[in-house]
């Protein structure tokens, strides 16, 4: 298979990145490695070597449709390279055991697992965390899941999922972070310094697989697997950039995606995995599929699966997860001169590189302690951090009247289907919660609350309407109960509590499988039997309180004109419960920043702050202009863009200055801006940078965050907020993909989000 012509020629002229670039770093250790590994491959048959390419399943906490079978056996005739989804030291040391005592070569396994964000230690999910802006905190909760994870044998995560997403109806936004390139970037990087630490042979860190390669966030439609078509401009300025720090953080492996990019699977597809991963990026890393993917390449219509094997590997993927393809035909492909042997032994030698990296070779029990495993999961520490990001991550969207924070006497009513629902709290893609000790925010409001506080609690409505979708919504233990009861009837009863309330609070939002992987939805709106309660509440009278549960924007218009205060707590995690009692009561004050744009309505999709303008913009402030670019029914703007979120306290902006009005080559700039606590309380805030280059040789975003800084005010303090800009945060590839910046003038925008700033300007030359 081969990508376009044009396509290969530009790549071809634009970089001269030769195969010398793709070898490791001359370093004792690594010679080391070389002369081990070269021993071992020369005793190794093909079979072998084949079978080093075949990552299985253990049946666990499995998060596909297919299951691996007589694994046991598999791994004593030595045709297992790696498994996941099995758990628990005692489970992986026998899987273990049988690999370096009963297969001729005693090779050990090396175990993965999806610890997507956090292990038992659930953290918010990957788009709540991003919320955050705080890299520290996302690097220690990554450092958190590595110790959790490897002390219950567990050495390779398929983390972190660097996907820039722009369309909140694709399902799986809730695993990255967000629309931003620059943002997404900075995440990537601290992900990978979390999981594996200074020195990947320690026992206490996790091989790091940088997914999904690529474009997977930019799927057509919105609809998950679907297909990606992307033009070189924006696949290299915008969405490939994440993927591509992450692997300077040093990840050691990458994982391929479902979709197919221009025409080509990723998984087949040679450009990517070879010429742009290998020879411009230099990865020396392994290259594993995802689940089943070598094999779907056959409804993706490349051939049969001896066929699409030989694409996948010779397109440079080195393992194949579950489908065992590689496993039953890779021998018959090499046989028949479908696949040389060299590629195979490169493959193998990849696979048996990350084993050696891990210290597999020097110990195959390293990772299997079950002491650790009783004294560093779950441990006090690990949940207060967990805590803490879940408070940070909570965006506050509306606080009309000073509703928020409740105090702590009277009656609350605590209404809503997810009010009391604690398996719903750690959110998708937490495989590894315990789901069955998972505090429901009814008890986290309860413990906080303390005795001058009486909890009124209703169901008020079920989760949807419709039973067959709830079912579908509520997957893999996180069922939520029906009331069959007339849909007003369980209504008018959480109205009758409602009445007998000081305050409500509305838990409403989606369920946690509403959003992740193979949960694309077309309607971003509550759901309507939701909608129906919170109207009625609204009609008691009483202060209500929203808090919103979701895995991605939503369309909030008549939530943001009706209801006083809106708290968007995504989902927290194992502490959810305890940091949504906290910032409901006051004891945090919430600095979340969205780092997604909410739409007003699902027409506006895709919609992002760093878009590009027209011919024919919109002029600023204007709703509707004939022969201009908008819509007839509703205005351009977000409901809440990009960066937006409130505290319990206010914040100033003043006295924006440039040290000087120009720069050079090789020199800097230094923007300042002053910021004030002008409230009551004391608080944080996520200062943010924005530039846009106004004149270039192709067209460029409005804007696009160049820098961010998360300060701590106390009333009335004010602080100057200094950032450096630098040439490279001018740079860009250009139509001839050369990455530069072009001399030319600059708008500089600083403010609390990517909408409100103040602004002033530069020149490069």
């Amino acid at each position: 298979m081969k990508f376009l012509p044009l396509f290969c020629l530009t790549l071809l002229l634009s970089f001269q990145i030769g195969s010398a670039q793709l070898k490791k770093a001359s370093t004792p250790a690594n010679k080391k490695m070389d002369v081990f590994i070269d021993d071992l491959l020369s005793k190794m048959t093909l079979d072998e070597k084949i079978g080093q390419l075949n990552l299985l399943t253990g049946g666990e906490a499995t998060t596909g449709s297919v299951v691996s079978k007589d694994v046991e056996n598999k791994i004593r005739n030595g045709q297992v390279g790696g498994i996941f989804s099995l758990t628990t030291p005692a489970r992986i040391r026998k899987a273990q055991h049988t690999a370096v005592t009963q297969s001729r070569l005693k090779i050990p396994i090396i175990f993965g697992q999806d610890v997507i964000h956090g292990y038992k230690t659930t953290f918010p999910i990957p788009l709540a965390l991003s919320g955050t802006w705080d890299m520290a905190l996302i690097q220690e909760t990554a450092r958190i899941a590595a110790v959790e994870a490897t002390a219950d044998g567990i050495n390779w995560t398929f983390s972190p999922m660097v996907d820039i997403s722009r369309d909140p109806r694709w399902g799986r936004m809730s695993e990255g972070s967000g629309e931003d390139t620059y943002l997404g970037s900075q995440i990537a990087r601290a992900m990978v310094k979390g999981y594996q630490g200074d020195n990947l042979s320690k026992y206490n860190t996790l091989m790091a697989c940088v997914k999904h390669f690529a474009l997977y966030g930019a799927a057509e439609a919105g609809r998950d697997y679907n297909t990606t078509d992307m033009s070189l401009d924006r696949m290299y300025n915008e969405y490939l950039p994440p993927y591509k720090a992450a692997l300077d953080a040093g990840a050691g492996s990458v994982m391929t995606s479902f979709n197919d990019i221009n025409g080509v699977p990723a998984t087949a597809n040679n450009w990517l995995m070879t010429d742009l991963l290998r020879k411009q990026w230099g990865f020396d890393g392994l290259v594993v599929t995802d689940y089943t993917a070598v094999n779907e390449l056959i409804d993706h219509g490349l051939g049969d699966l001896q066929t699409v094997s030989a694409l996948s590997l010779n397109a440079g993927v080195d393992m194949d997860m579950v489908g065992e393809g590689f496993l039953t035909t890779l021998k018959k492909s090499v046989e028949q001169g479908k696949v040389k042997q060299g590629r195979i032994d490169d493959a193998c030698r990849l696979v048996l590189e990350a084993k050696y990296k891990l210290g597999l070779f020097e110990d195959p029990f390293r990772y299997c302690n079950e002491e650790r495993a009783k004294k560093e999961i779950l441990k006090p520490e690990h949940l207060a951090v967990a805590r803490k990001a879940a408070t940070e991550s909570f965006v506050l969207l509306k606080n009309a009247d000073q509703t928020l924070p409740l105090t702590k006497k009277g009656t609350i009513a605590l209404i809503g289907p997810l009010a009391n629902s604690g398996v719903n709290m750690p959110g998708t893609w937490s495989v590894n919660s315990d789901l069955a000790n998972t505090k429901s925010l009814l008890q986290g409001m309860q413990a906080a609350a303390g005795k001058e506080v009486k909890i009124l609690h209703s169901l008020g409505s079920n989760l949807l309407a419709d039973a067959q979708y709830q079912e579908r919504a509520t997957m893999f233990g996180r069922e939520i109960p029906r009331d069959n009861r007339p849909e007003q009837e369980i209504i008018a009863e959480a109205v009758k509590l409602a009445e007998q309330a000081d305050v409500v609070v509305a838990a409403l939002g989606e369920s946690s499988e509403m959003s992740g992987e193979s949960s694309s939805r077309t309607d971003l709106e509550i759901p309507k039997v939701q909608r129906n309660l919170l109207e009625a509440l609204l009609k008691t009278g009483k202060p209500v309180v929203l808090v919103l549960f979701t895995g991605r924007p939503l369309a909030l218009t008549w939530e943001a004109e009706h209801v006083p205060a809106i708290l968007n707590v995504w989902f927290g995690g194992t502490e959810a419960a305890n940091a949504i009692a906290d910032v409901l009561f006051g004891k945090v004050n919430p600095s979340g920043k969205l780092t997604a744009t909410f739409p007003q309505n699902v027409g506006q999709v895709p919609l992002y702050y760093a878009h590009k303008n027209t011919g024919r913009p919109l002029a600023d402030g204007a709703w509707f202009s004939k022969f201009r670019s908008n819509y007839l029914d509703v205005s351009n703007d977000p409901l809440y863009p990009f960066g937006y979120g409130l505290s319990y306290t206010t914040f100033s902006y003043s006295d924006l200055k440039l040290n000087t009005d120009s720069f050079k080559s090789g020199e800097t700039i230094t923007a300042s801006i002053t910021v004030k606590n002008t409230g009551l309380v004391e608080g944080k805030e996520v200062v943010q940078l924005y530039i846009r280059d106004l004149v270039g040789s192709s067209t460029r975003p409005v804007k696009e965050l160049k820098g961010f800084q998360k300060i701590n005010l106390k009333p009335g303090e004010v602080k100057t907020v200094n950032f450096t800009i630098k040439e490279s945060d001018l740079k860009f590839y250009n139509t001839a993909l050369e990455f530069l910046a072009e001399p030319g003038d600059f708008k500089v925008f600083i403010g609390g989000n990517s909408r409100d700033v103040m602004e002033t300007g530069f020149s490069f030359y």
